[in-house]
């Protein structure tokens, strides 16, 4: 009790200051003894959009964001019998969910109706908290949900000071921190203690209550271990755990050690950021800027999806991250995924979404794909694409863009972490009221243009993000050029600023190639990132009930499978830009400000998957093609449902046929990719991951596949150690891998210690073939030195270095290939791997 009274009274003193200084000082700085260099937000509101960007907000309103409410009237969702507005219903996350973006997207547009529709949440919600200081509904009994509903109520007190919202957090934290050890974090609230912790930080810096930095540390001790984590590549470490792997969870907690930095600021804390995103980008990422993850981290074929939580939760990450870590590549980042990934989730209209998008998705249709958690409306353009989480979560990405864009900077001054076009109001230096025009069209232009308004002048520092993706940058003050302005840094300007002052930045874009996956490239210009233009037919599959809404499955109706030809070295003459004018709506490929033109040749060997649904994994390049060359059209992976933007390039094929050694000493090697399942790097080895919790058809047979080799004759052989049932082995003479446990032409080698069992066989048309078995006495747990020796139709298998085989089988159906390791229903771990040619 005297810790409640305790804080209440700090709470009182806090509202009494807050009433004479005015809404301008809503945003305090972090108080001692938290990391005092940290930018905080501008109060919600502060930064308006324009141009392009206001047609992104606009479109929220009028589709998905405004009629929510009528598209899912559900008691378990947004129905009037939510438990989030004491009705009977179970709305879990989803109503919070909704809310937070809710909030956000109606005080930023200062829209009169979406403000009315989120302060009943926001009233309610308010109500309902209990003498204890817990909220919400009755019978929820978990922290997690809470969290996303603390956000909400965060924008709403920097848009309105709506004076309960201090004293209830207030409450609920004391809540929080006197009932953890009795009722600790689990599951979803455990991965995603860092959004608690940010809100309590928050807080803590309104108010000065000491309990708050306890709470932190707590909340600390019983989260996930994201920091280790992070720093040393351990998602996989949790077994049957799936939390560490859910990529969603992964996103969200990014920022988890940007923010515990301020309150404990060591070198490791503050590194585990950028040492996690750089582990997750090297094993599983995408071009658009972000990691796979269908739901759990999927690798980097280009048939593994991303889905719309992972988006926004990765863009509040970054958002978060950059006003703690001041790194101008974060805001390279930022702009990458909220530019390219967020678009392409939706449709242009913000009326449907898709659960997950693919890299290369040339069609969108219903059907399994065998991701870790399948869904048959997984990548089709719906109001109900896949699972509820996305619908209702992904209503933050925009509005959360739009008010993380500038951030203010201890020194009084403007920190601008991404461009666009806004507006920015708010205060600096003694309280001095400026407003600061950005015109431009951003990142479809190179220009932008800031006009300041000022009452007489002020001195402040305004700091601005260089790309580090621009070569040749030039900033202007009223004509004249600044100096020191680099490439990749951010640049500090510090002087009077004047009443009709202009600043000029020039970014000039250039092409640029990124190497993906199996040696493909993607294409860049600037924070773009461009796709094929494919031609598309929407069919609709289902009508909804709110006139409007529809799912449609999206057909290519023009080729897609084309590598690119180029000169690497002179990629300005070999791509040439094509500019156009500037739409309402750019995210539109045919009415796009910008378009690629390029060469490229098809390829003909390359189709759809088995399962019909997606393109079989790019191709390894350089690829062979005698098709003729044709110019095509590229434009921002923004603008279509459906896509190529991982190209093969045209070229003789250069693969590894002679010998190859693979210790696994580094980490996940180059040039191998997984598919179904997951693959790690520990201790030393390659280890398969644990699918508990996964519904994907393809997890029984997952498979990791040096696809740049091609093997004849050979001798290959490495350490296996298996650790359940099931079995685990060699894959060689292997073409065309997919998700599926046969999905792929090739042979393969199995030990299974239950069985005591070694099995040869072969997937044919995605079928399994067994070819021979011997018994051996396989231990669980035991290194066993397996090595297959092949030449011409004879395949023989040897086993701890004995001198004879222990099985041959004699089949001609496949006679040269990729290697690869295989698991079926089975964890196991591979080392030593050595591949000799005869």
């Amino acid at each position: 009790m005297s810790i409640i009274l305790k804080s209440l009274c700090v709470t009182i003193i806090f509202l009494a200051v807050l009433e004479v200084k005015g809404q301008s000082k809503l945003n305090e700085f972090n108080r001692l003894p938290l990391k005092q260099d940290v930018y905080v937000q501008l109060p919600i509101g502060s930064i308006k959009a324009k141009g392009w960007l206001l047609k992104q907000l606009e479109q929220q309103r009028d589709g998905a964001t405004g009629v929510a409410e009528a598209l899912y009237p559900e008691d378990d969702n947004l129905g009037k019998n939510t438990d989030w507005l004491g009705g009977k219903g179970n709305g879990w996350e989803r109503v919070p969910y909704y809310v937070k973006g809710l909030v956000a997207l109606a005080y930023t547009l200062d829209d009169a109706s979406l403000k009315a529709k989120a302060q009943k949440y926001i009233e309610w919600t308010l109500n309902s908290q209990q003498q204890s200081g817990l909220f919400g509904p009755e019978k929820m009994k978990d922290w997690w949900p809470r969290m996303p509903m603390m956000y909400a109520l965060q924008s709403y007190f920097e848009a309105t000071a709506d004076k309960r919202v201090i004293p209830f957090l207030t409450r609920y934290f004391n809540y929080e921190l006197a009932n953890l050890d009795a009722d600790p974090l689990k599951e979803w609230g455990k991965s995603r203690a860092g959004d608690n912790m940010e809100i309590a930080l928050w807080l803590y810096n309104k108010t000065g209550d000491p309990n708050l930095l306890k709470l932190v540390e707590k909340l600390n001790q019983q989260a996930y271990p994201w920091i280790d984590i992070y720093s040393n590549n351990q998602f996989y470490f949790f077994g049957d755990d799936f939390q560490p792997k859910h990529m969603v969870n992964v996103a969200q907690a990014l920022k988890y050690p940007v923010i515990y930095a301020q309150l404990n600021e060591t070198k490791d804390n503050m590194d585990a950021f950028s040492k996690g995103i750089e582990h997750i980008m090297n094993d599983h990422g995408q071009p658009q800027g972000l990691g796979s993850g269908t739901e759990f981290l999927a690798g980097r074929n280009s048939t593994a999806g991303v889905e719309t939580c992972t988006v926004v939760e990765w863009m509040q990450s970054l958002e978060t991250a950059a006003r703690v870590i001041h790194d101008s590549s974060i805001g390279d980042q930022l702009e990458k995924v909220a530019f390219n990934a967020l678009p392409a989730q939706f449709s242009s209209d913000f009326k449907n979404h898709s659960y997950y998008t693919l890299p290369n998705q040339v069609m969108s249709a219903h059907g399994e794909l065998g991701f870790n958690q399948d869904y048959s409306s997984g990548i089709v353009s719906s109001p109900y694409s896949g699972y509820g989480c996305c619908r209702y979560n992904m209503h933050m990405g925009w509005p959360y863009f739009v008010k993380n864009a500038v951030a203010a900077t201890p020194d009084k001054g403007l920190a601008l972490i991404t461009y666009g076009p806004m507006e920015i109001e708010t205060f600096v230096e003694n309280a001095k009221k400026v407003k600061i025009a950005e015109d431009t069209n951003y990142p479809f232009e190179e220009q932008i243009r800031l006009k300041f308004s000022i009452t007489g002048a002020a001195v402040f520092p305004l700091i601005l993000r260089i790309p580090s993706w621009c070569n040749l940058p030039l900033i202007k003050i009223n004509g004249a050029a600044v100096k020191g302005v680099k490439q990749g840094k951010l640049l500090k300007i510090k002087r009077q600023w004047k009443d009709g002052d202009q600043l000029v930045l020039n970014f000039p874009m250039h092409i640029a190639t990124k190497n993906q996956v199996n040696n493909s490239v993607s294409i860049e210009r600037g924070p773009l990132v461009y796709a094929l233009e494919i031609m598309a037919e929407n069919r609709v599959t289902k009508t909804h009930a709110l006139a409007g809404f529809a799912d449609y499955e999206i057909y290519p109706k023009s080729a897609w499978n084309y590598g690119l030809t180029f000169d690497k070295n002179d990629l300005a003459h070999s791509i040439q830009v094509k500019k156009g004018a500037m739409p309402a709506n750019p995210f539109i490929a045919e009415s796009s400000p910008v378009k690629l033109k390029a060469q490229a040749k098809k390829i003909s060997s390359w189709s759809l998957a088995p399962n019909k649904l997606v393109a079989f994994d790019v191709p390894v390049s350089p690829v062979f093609s005698n098709e003729k060359t044709e110019e095509v059209t590229l434009v921002p992976y923004g603008s279509e449902n459906i896509r190529l933007s991982l190209f093969p390039t045209i070229g003789q094929p250069k693969k590894i046929t002679g010998n190859l050694v693979e210790n696994f000493d580094r980490g996940m090697p180059d040039n191998w990719v997984f598919y179904g399942g997951g693959w790690f790097y520990k201790d030393g080895t390659i280890q398969c991951a644990s699918n508990a919790g996964s519904g994907g058809y393809g997890m029984n047979g997952s498979k990791y596949v040096a696809n740049n080799t091609n093997f004849k004759d050979f001798s290959y052989e490495a350490d296996i150690r298996i650790t359940t049932e099931g079995d685990a082995g060699l894959m060689f003479r292997v073409s065309y891998p997919a998700i599926g446990a046969d999905a792929y032409e090739g042979y393969y080698v199995g030990l299974n210690a239950n069985s005591g069992q070694i099995q040869i066989g072969k997937a044919v048309n995605q079928k399994w073939v067994p070819l021979a078995t011997a018994k051996y006495p396989i231990k669980l747990n035991t290194n066993h030195r397996i090595k297959v020796v092949a030449k011409g139709t004879k395949i023989e298998v040897f086993l701890d270095n004995m001198a004879g085989s222990v099985a041959s089988v004699t089949d001609g159906e496949y006679h040269s290939g990729c290697i690869g390791l295989r698991t079926y229903k089975a964890l196991a771990s591979f080392d030593s791997l050595k591949i000799n040619s005869l």
